[in-house]
């Protein structure tokens, strides 16, 4: 009989409080994890996921407080009674968000710091940072500082801080929330290759789930309401309705079967599209699926109410971010902007809101130029939301900082009650009103930005990144959300990574690549473009991938299909 495995992570019977708060936030833990494997934690925004990965990794009760029962071992030791230094020799943690991670003035240094730390003589010190350095592919970039790497890079080279300690375990904490989908796809290609590499057991926490599973994992363990639902190999728990009903969106292309009435089993290998195994009845079942609908007439053209001619711009003189762009946006249209990290996506907003101003071109709202109106009176016709919420907060309490925008108006503070709370229950912010900003998770805080900017009734929203680090059930709130404001006539702008986004809820998409302005045409018909995808650093949708593996076609029809059915069950199911 083959010996049984030490397991690298033993939780038994674990419960953790937080010292503020009133219930335990997890409750009952029983879980194994095993050396070298490969684990993804899914849930909800407030599911318990990331306190789970706190207690793993130090963070609970070190950091934050709280009361542990039941046991936790972690590579040998027993992390509660630990600390965070000691669990930092077995446990590598790569933040969220990539900017939190960087401590020193270059890479080489950020890199080198915990080595530093361990007075470690400065021959060996430099011979590992290039080991790690080179381990992720950044060992060329040694002498960077971090406002010169991309949104990626800053990963690879938080990633290598944690590989200098040769740890174990590896932890991701939400990876692929702020890359744009061609470098979220290499990070999970990374991730995949560093532990071929070394062997380490990675755990991945992360909502977006069709993204993590482009390279293989052994299981995904769902968590919700501070419990473990499901461990299963994830052929097994795609088969079941278990993602659905808590809130995390399963793989499109699985959706589009469900909707031809084809069954997902274990067998039929639902993980990858590539690796799905569909028999005539299956592919049959989908083409009349897709040719029983009627295409939906064109849409007459709308009014104009943002026009941009021929914009151009650079920060410094002979480096234009921005080349020759000129578009229109009709009233009442819902748009998304993407394209690669540093393509000039922000830029062009910033232009817009009038933070910056054009080199050359010029900017029309409603037919006026907008050249003579500064950032104020454009702020009462054009909401601008940042993609990161702590940027824009000002206030400490969340109903101060809605009714900040409307202290000038000239409303009575009885109207400005009325307008704060009527917007708070737009955004599912109301319970929290009395509550102080700093007790929000990231997501809420940034329904607090939106809200900030809706109290002022503007004609044109522009959002950099609405759903950034947003569960799917959040994340379908906020963009219900805004596709109702649609419905009401305000015209939405969207900066986004999100292909899914993208393809569900915008008609058209403009597309930038180095500054330049290279595509405007419907979402669909852009990720069903393989060269376009290449250029702009995007991911071509799995339902493009499954209408040609099905010989479907157009694809893009096939795509387009899919949206107006999911569309009509959405609606019907709420």
């Amino acid at each position: 009989m083959a010996e049984r495995r030490e397991p690298i992570i033993s939780f038994q019977n674990f419960s953790f409080q937080y010292r503020a708060q009133k219930r335990p936030t997890l409750t009952g833990i029983d879980l194994d994890i095993y050396p070298g494997e490969r684990v993804l934690i899914a849930g909800p925004s407030g599911s318990g996921k990331s306190t789970l990965a706190g207690c793993i990794n130090g963070l609970n009760p070190f950091a934050n407080p709280g009361e542990c029962t039941g046991t936790l071992t972690v590579d040998g030791v027993d992390a509660p009674h630990s600390s965070i230094f000691e669990l930092s020799a077995h446990v590598g943690t790569v933040l969220q968000d990539p900017d939190g991670q960087f401590i020193g003035l270059t890479v080489g240094e950020d890199i080198a710091f915990a080595l530093e730390n361990s007075c470690m003589p400065q021959d060996e010190m430099h011979a590992v940072t290039r080991r790690a350095a080179k381990l992720v592919g950044i060992e060329n970039h040694l002498g960077y500082a971090p406002h010169e790497l991309s949104g990626g890079q800053k990963q690879r080279v938080g990633l290598a801080g944690v590989m200098v300690d040769q740890v174990r375990i590896l932890l991701f904490d939400e990876p692929l929330a702020n890359l744009d989908p061609a470098t979220g796809k290499q990070a999970i290609e990374l991730i995949d290759e560093i532990q071929q590499k070394t062997d380490t057991t990675v755990l991945i926490i992360e909502h977006r789930l069709e993204d993590v599973l482009w390279r293989n994992v052994d299981r995904i363990v769902l968590v919700n309401e501070g419990k473990i639902l499901a461990d299963l190999r994830p052929d097994e728990l795609l088969s079941t309705s278990l993602l659905a009903e808590n809130g995390i969106r399963e793989p499109l292309y699985l959706t589009a079967l469900r909707y031809a009435g084809v069954a997902i089993t274990p067998e039929k290998r639902p993980a990858h599209v590539d690796s799905l195994v569909l028999n005539e009845a299956d592919t049959a079942a989908l083409k009349q699926w897709f040719t029983a609908y009627p295409q939906p007439e064109p849409a007459a053209a709308p009014v104009p109410l943002l026009e941009v001619r021929d914009l151009s711009f650079g920060y410094q003189k002979g480096q234009p971010t921005l080349k020759h762009v000129g578009f229109t946006i009709g009233k009442g249209e819902m748009v998304s902007i993407v394209g690669r990290n540093g393509a000039g996506k922000s830029t062009l907003s910033k232009l817009i809101c009038g933070f910056e101003t054009p080199d050359a071109g010029e900017i029309f709202l409603n037919g006026n130029p907008l050249a003579g109106e500064n950032i104020r009176s454009r702020a009462k016709h054009i909401g601008y939301v940042m993609q990161n919420p702590n940027q824009m907060i000002s206030k400490t309490m969340i109903y101060d900082e809605v009714a900040l925008g409307l202290q000038r108006s000239g409303l009575t503070e009885a109207q400005i009650r009325e307008k704060v709370e009527q917007t708070l229950k737009i955004c599912g912010l109301y319970p929290f009103r009395n509550w102080p900003v700093s007790a929000l998770s990231f997501g809420q805080k940034k329904r607090v930005t939106i809200a900030s900017v809706l109290a002022l009734d503007p004609e044109l929203i522009l959002l950099d990144e609405p759903t950034a680090g947003q569960d799917f059930r959040h994340y379908t709130d906020i963009m219900e959300f805004l596709r109702g404001l649609n419905a009401q006539g305000v015209t939405v702008v969207m900066i986004t990574h999100d292909m899914h986004l993208m393809l569900e809820y915008t008609q058209r998409a403009l597309v930038f690549c180095d500054g330049e302005l290279i595509a405007d045409r419907s979402a669909a018909g852009v990720l069903c473009d393989p060269a376009l995808i290449e250029r702009a650093a995007l991911k071509e949708t799995s339902l493009y991938t499954l209408a040609n593996r099905c010989g479907i076609e157009p694809a893009q029809e096939f795509v387009e299909r899919f949206i107006a059915q999911d569309r009509e069950v959405r609606e019907n199911g709420r």
